[in-house]
C-alpha cells in the first residue's frame, strides 16, 4: 500500500495597520508592559462596540490580489463562539460564509518543477490575547487582543513538508513585499496550523485530518508534518485509518507531536452573523485603485532581475529573500549603469562584470558589516552612491580586494565616501611595476627554501611568497601584478 500526504495550511498574517481591527488602540504585537493598549471595545466590556478599521480592509485587499484572489464586492463578519482565558467577550469577531478574499492560487516552484497551491480564502478577523503559562498559573496579556488578522488558508494541495515550507517562504516573501507585514515567525507575525492527513495514493477521498498547532518556524513546520507522515503510517499499517479529528502540539525538543484535544466541528463554533459589525461592500473603484498600488511581487522581481541584470538563480533569490537589500542593490545597479554611460571607453557587456562584482561584497562584506555595526540596509550610512564607486574602484584595480572590508566598516561608521577613504588611510592598491619588483625580488632573496621548492615543481608554494608580498605592502599590492612578476623572476609559468 503506497500512502501520500494531504497537507493544508491556515496561515495567520498580523497586519501592520496603525490601530486594532474593531477599536482606535494601538495595534502592536508586543509591548514594554503587559495589558498597556486595552480599552472597553477590545476587552469585551458591556456596551462597547466595535467599528471596523478602513485600513485593515484595504491591507487584505492587498493580500488577496497579490494570491490572485477572487474580490468579494459585498462581505461581512460573524462571531465564532469559544471560550478560553485569551478571549474576553467569548467570541472572536471573524468571518466565514463570505470572506473577502476566495478562491486564488499561487506557483511554486520545487524539485525543479513548477506546483499550484490553490488558496480557498483569506479572511479578516481579530486576534486573541497572549496567554503566559508559569508553573503554577496561567497570566494574560491584553495588548494583543483585537489586533488585525488575515488567515490565509489554502486548498489541500501539498503534498510533502518541504513544499509546505517553500509556500510559507513565498508567502512571507509576498506579505513584506506588500508591505502589510513585517512577518516575522519569532515575534508572532506570522503563525501557522498545519492539517495532515494520509490516503492510499490514486484514490480521491480524504480522510480525517490532524492539525497541528501554533508552529512558530518554517523548521517547525517541515520537521512537525515529517514526524506526523510517519505516526500516520503506523496507523495506517496496523490497519485502522484515523476516524476522528484530532489536535496535536508540537514539542521541538523532543521532535514529536502531542495530542491536544479532538478537534472543534464548525457547529462548535456556533457561528452566527456579528450583529455590531454590519456587513459592507467593497467598491470596483477601490479594487482597481489597490492594484494600481500593488508592488512588484517577489516573483516578478527575481524573473527580471535574472533577465535585467543576468545574475546567477542563486544569488537572484537570496537578494530577493530580503525587499530591502533586493532594492538597494537595484540602486546600486543604477549608479553603475550610470558610471558606464558617461565612459566612451567601455562596452554595455562590463555592466554585467560589475553587477557580479556588486552582489558578491552586497551579499559577503556588506552584510557582514551591517551586523558587526548592528546596522541594517534601511539605515546603513553607506549610500548606494557611494557603494557603487567602491565597486568601480575595485574594478579599476584602485583598491585591494583585501581593503574591501576595513572601507565598508569605514564608510558604515562615517558616511563617507570610499575615495576619500582610501587616500586618507593610504588603502589605495599598488599597481607600479618598479615598486612591486623591488618587494618581490626582496621577498624572494629573504625566501631561498621556499623558492628551491617552487622551482623544483612544488608551485602550491607560490602562494606562500605571494602572502609575503601582501604583508610588505600591507595588502595593498596588485595580487595579479604580484603572481605575474613571481612567476617571471623565478622563471615559471
Amino acid at each position: 500500500m503506497e500512502l501520500e500526504s494531504i497537507i493544508g495550511l491556515e496561515v495567520h498574517v498580523h497586519l501592520n495597520s496603525n490601530t486594532k481591527l474593531f477599536c482606535g488602540c494601538k495595534n502592536v504585537s508586543e509591548s514594554p508592559e503587559p495589558n498597556v493598549y486595552v480599552c472597553p471595545t477590545c476587552m469585551g466590556m458591556p456596551g462597547a462596540l466595535p467599528v471596523l478599521n478602513a485600513k485593515a480592509v484595504e491591507q487584505a485587499v492587498m493580500v488577496g490580489l497579490a494570491l490572485n484572489c477572487k474580490i468579494a464586492r459585498r462581505t461581512l463578519f460573524a462571531r465564532k463562539s469559544y471560550f478560553y482565558p485569551d478571549l474576553p467577550k467569548g467570541y472572536q469577531i471573524s468571518q466565514y460564509e463570505e470572506p473577502i478574499c476566495h478562491d486564488g492560487e499561487v506557483l511554486i516552484f520545487s524539485d525543479g518543477e513548477e506546483k499550484k497551491i490553490r488558496i480557498n480564502r483569506a479572511h479578516l478577523e481579530e486576534d486573541a490575547a497572549k496567554n503566559i503559562h508559569e508553573s503554577d498559573s496561567t497570566l494574560v496579556d491584553y495588548t494583543r487582543s483585537g489586533t488585525p488578522l488575515v488567515e490565509i488558508v489554502s486548498e489541500p494541495d501539498i503534498r510533502s513538508p518541504k513544499d509546505a515550507r517553500i509556500f510559507l517562504e513565498d508567502l512571507q516573501r509576498t506579505v513584506r513585499y506588500v508591505g502589510v507585514s513585517n512577518a516575522d515567525m519569532e515575534n508572532g507575525d506570522l503563525r501557522v496550523d498545519a492539517n495532515i492527513s494520509l490516503r492510499e495514493k490514486g484514490t480521491e477521498k480524504l480522510f480525517p485530518k490532524t492539525e497541528i498547532k501554533n508552529l512558530n518556524s518554517f523548521k517547525a513546520v517541515e520537521k512537525a508534518l515529517a514526524y506526523e507522515i510517519e505516526r500516520q503510517t503506523e496507523v495506517w499499517e496496523s490497519g485502522r485509518p484515523p476516524e476522528t479529528q484530532a489536535t496535536r502540539g508540537w514539542d521541538d525538543s523532543k521532535g514529536q507531536t502531542f495530542e491536544q484535544r479532538v478537534k472543534e466541528e464548525e457547529a462548535d463554533y456556533r457561528y452566527f452573523p456579528e450583529p455590531d459589525v454590519p456587513p459592507f461592500e467593497v467598491s470596483e473603484q477601490t479594487i482597481e485603485a489597490l492594484k494600481i498600488r500593488l508592488p512588484e511581487l517577489p516573483h516578478e522581481k527575481e524573473e527580471r532581475f535574472l533577465r535585467q541584470f543576468n545574475l546567477p538563480d542563486e544569488q537572484a533569490r537570496i537578494l530577493i529573500d530580503n525587499k530591502e537589500l533586493a532594492d538597494y542593490a537595484e540602486c546600486v545597479f543604477s549608479e553603475i549603469i550610470e558610471w558606464n554611460h558617461a565612459r566612451t571607453d567601455v562596452e554595455d557587456r562590463d555592466n554585467f562584470r560589475l553587477y557580479q562584482l556588486a552582489v558578491n561584497y552586497l551579499l559577503g562584506d556588506f552584510r557582514n558589516v551591517l551586523q558587526e555595526e548592528n546596522s541594517s540596509v534601511k539605515n546603513t550610512k553607506i549610500t548606494p552612491e557611494n557603494f557603487a564607486e567602491l565597486i568601480i574602484m575595485l574594478h579599476r584595480s584602485e583598491v585591494n580586494r583585501n581593503a574591501i572590508p576595513q572601507v565598508l566598516k569605514i564608510m558604515e561608521q562615517t558616511g563617507g565616501d570610499p575615495s576619500s577613504i582610501v587616500e586618507s588611510k593610504g588603502l589605495g592598491q599598488v599597481s607600479d611595476e618598479d615598486q612591486l619588483k623591488r618587494v618581490v625580488q626582496d621577498v624572494i632573496s629573504a625566501n631561498p627554501a621556499e623558492v628551491d621548492k617552487v622551482r623544483a615543481g612544488k608551485t602550491q608554494v607560490l602562494q606562500f611568497l605571494m602572502g609575503k608580498v601582501m604583508a610588505e605592502t600591507k595588502g595593498r599590492a596588485n595580487p595579479q601584478k604580484v603572481t605575474e612578476l613571481l612567476k617571471n623572476e623565478l622563471g615559471i609559468n
